[in-house]
């Protein structure tokens, strides 16, 4: 595949280019699986997805999580190339789920490319100690939720965007996503992959929530779930704009992590560059 037109890759070699990728690639499938509760560690990832190869004692599950994540991140990536002239479908989000969701299940009531069937949703534990119940949107009003979320992805997708307004639209894309929680799973890993299209589009590198941030990415989610109560189509799928603000304080600093990767792209070209430059340099 084609690498990605993105701005941070504009001037680096080519080597470097991949380079910076897949390193972008390994931390963002690791992320994204250790907060469901993967096992693999960073090095363990970047061994299964880039030798194909297992790692003695970790569950066959895991391992098909990496590389079911880099796959989606490739089909990700593909999306770019019609969009936004092509809006993305549902269709697409069916290929994702399908990428993501690496286990044979024969259940019918949970199916894989397709809208959940079943009611679902979570327990939480409120900052007084109450424990609550988490609704996430009834199976029939996802149709129209999801329509409605696509409409605004779409949206978001119509015109290149600077850096804030980039991760704000990953934030209120993201929080939509997992509050509507179309599918009986992979909803978190799909919310993490789509929820940075905009971020792609406008040429930036994606937004990495990091597992050692896992305790505050889940109580954020779990605070503005709460305050905005179950969502339908006449609630619409942002009613309560104003919570959205610890959710994008979270992203912001999350993006530092993609930051540091640029940055370490950038020196190691400054630093070939000046070898290059040296006028003693095979002397």
């Amino acid at each position: 595949m084609p690498l990605p037109k993105l701005a941070p890759l504009a001037g680096l070699d080519p080597d470097l280019q991949r380079s910076l990728l897949a390193q972008v690639r390994d931390l963002w499938t690791h992320g994204s699986t250790a907060l469901e509760g993967n096992t693999l560690t960073l090095g363990e990832t970047k061994f299964v997805i880039e030798e194909g190869l297992t790692v003695s004692g970790k569950p066959l599950k895991d391992h098909e999580e990496v590389v079911g994540h880099a796959r989606a991140i490739e089909l990700l990536y593909g999306l770019l190339n019609d969009w936004p002239a092509r809006p993305v479908t549902p269709a697409q989000l069916f290929d994702l789920h399908r990428a993501v969701q690496t286990r044979v299940v024969t259940d019918i009531y949970k199916p894989i490319g397709a809208w959940k069937l079943e009611p679902n949703g979570t327990y939480a534990v409120t900052e007084d100690g109450r424990q609550t119940f988490i609704e996430y949107a009834a199976p029939a009003d996802v149709p129209a939720l999801m329509d409605a979320w696509l409409a605004e992805l779409n949206r978001l997708g119509a015109a290149p965007l600077d850096e804030e307004a980039a991760l704000i639209a990953y934030a209120r894309l993201h929080l939509g996503f997992v509050h509507i929680h179309p599918f009986w799973d992979g909803n978190g890993r799909l919310a993490r992959l789509l929820a940075n299209l905009p971020l792609l589009r406008s040429g930036h590198l994606p937004v990495v929530i990091d597992v050692r941030e896992r305790r505050r990415y889940i109580d954020t989610l779990a605070d503005y779930q709460l305050g905005v109560g179950p969502l339908t189509p006449a609630t619409g799928v942002w009613p309560r704009p104003e919570l959205e603000t610890a959710f994008i304080a979270l992203c912001r600093d999350a993006y530092a992590t993609t930051q540091a990767l640029i940055a370490g792209a950038w020196e190691q070209q400054a630093a070939r560059r000046a070898r290059a430059d040296d006028p003693s340099r095979g002397a």
